[in-house]
C-alpha cells in the first residue's frame, strides 16, 4: 500500500488527505503548527459520512479515517512516503528551505509535489540537491470534490517523476493535466483569469450587474463546461466541427480580442464587486455558502459518475 505525505493540515491539505485515503493509500499528515491537525482531522471525521451517503466513498468512513495518521516530527511523516504534497504558504522565501528540508529528509526516490496555485516549481527548487524529482500538482478547490490536477515541471524535472506522477493522481482517482511549459498560473488559472478579466471589465464599462454576469455563466457557460471543455463546446456548435465554428465566428472574435486591452483591478472596481458580494452573501454567512457549494458539487459528482463519457 503506497504510503504518501501532506505536508500542511489546512483547507487543501486535509482535502488531499481525503483523496489519498480514499484511494486506499496510508496518509501522513504533518503541520508545523501541532495544534492544526486535530481540527483537519476532525473535519474530514465530518466529510467522509456525506461522501459516504452521496456513493463517494466506496467503504466505511471509519476505515478510510484510519489510514490517516497525524505525524509530530517532520521527518516521521516523511520516512516511509513515496510521494510528498506539500500544501504550505503561497511564499517563495518560504517553500525555498522548505523544499530543501523535504529533499534531505525524504526518500531518494520519493516524488516532491506542490500545491501552489500560480508560483513556477523552478522559482523554489532550483537549489534542491534533488531537483529532478521536484514539481507542482496543482488541485482546484477542494480537490476531494473537483478531481482535476495540473503537473507543473521544472525545466529540470525528469520525464519519469512526471509519469510517475500521474500514475499516482490517476491511482488516486483524480484527473491529471500536464503543463509542459512553466507559465504564471499554469493552465487553469489563465484561463479562468482570462474569463475574470473580461467580467471586470463589463462590470466596469457597467455593460452588465455583478449578478447578471454570474448568471450568464451559472445558468449558461457552466451547464456545458461541467461535462465537455471549451474546444469540445464549439466543434458541436457548428454544423462542420470546429473548423466551422472558427470560419463562422472567428471575426467576430478576432474584433472581441481587439477590444479586451488590460484593465487594472482598482480599488473603486474591486469595492464595487466586494459591495455586490456582501449585499448578497454577508460576510458572516461565507461559511455556510461555502458548505453548501461543497454540497452542490457532491451531488454533481454522484451525478456525473453514473454518466457515460
Amino acid at each position: 500500500m503506497t504510503q504518501v505525505a501532506v505536508i500542511g493540515a489546512g483547507l487543501i491539505g486535509r482535502a488531499w488527505s481525503i483523496v489519498f485515503a480514499r484511494a486506499g493509500f496510508e496518509v501522513a499528515l504533518w503541520d508545523q503548527f501541532p495544534q492544526a491537525v486535530q481540527p483537519a482531522l476532525d473535519f474530514i471525521a465530518e466529510r467522509l459520512p456525506e461522501l459516504r451517503a452521496n456513493g463517494l466513498l466506496g467503504e466505511e468512513p471509519a476505515t478510510v479515517l484510519a489510514r490517516i495518521q497525524p505525524m509530530r516530527q517532520l521527518a516521521d511523516a516523511l520516512r516511509d512516503a513515496a510521494y510528498v504534497q506539500e500544501n504550505g504558504p503561497e511564499r517563495v522565501d518560504v517553500k525555498i528551505p522548505l523544499f530543501k528540508e523535504l529533499d534531505r529528509l525524504a526518500r531518494a526516490d520519493a516524488i516532491l509535489a506542490s500545491s501552489t496555485s500560480g508560483i513556477p516549481a523552478s522559482a523554489f527548487t532550483e537549489e534542491v540537491r534533488g531537483r529532478h524529482r521536484c514539481l507542482v500538482a496543482h488541485p482546484v478547490n477542494p480537490p476531494y470534490l473537483i478531481p482535476l490536477v495540473e503537473i507543473c515541471p521544472a525545466p529540470w524535472t525528469d520525464a519519469a517523476t512526471v509519469a510517475r506522477t500521474r500514475a499516482i493522481m490517476t491511482e488516486a482517482g483524480q484527473v491529471p493535466a500536464t503543463v509542459k511549459k512553466e507559465k504564471d498560473g499554469f493552465a487553469l488559472n489563465r484561463l479562468q483569469g482570462a474569463l475574470l478579466a473580461e467580467a471586470f471589465r463589463l462590470i466596469a464599462e457597467d455593460a452588465i450587474s455583478p449578478t447578471d454576469l454570474d448568471a450568464l455563466v451559472k445558468h449558461g457557460l457552466g451547464l456545458r463546461w461541467s461535462f465537455m471543455g471549451p474546444l469540445e463546446t464549439i466543434d458541436l456548435n457548428a454544423p462542420g466541427g470546429l473548423a466551422d465554428y472558427c470560419d463562422r465566428y472567428g471575426p467576430l472574435y478576432a474584433k472581441m480580442q481587439e477590444q479586451m486591452t488590460p484593465l487594472d483591478w482598482d480599488e473603486a472596481l474591486v469595492g464595487r464587486l466586494q459591495d455586490a458580494r456582501r449585499a448578497e452573501l454577508p460576510m458572516n454567512m461565507q461559511a455556510v455558502r461555502q458548505e453548501w457549494r461543497d454540497r452542490r458539487l457532491m451531488a454533481l459528482l454522484a451525478h456525473k459518475a453514473g454518466q457515460a463519457e
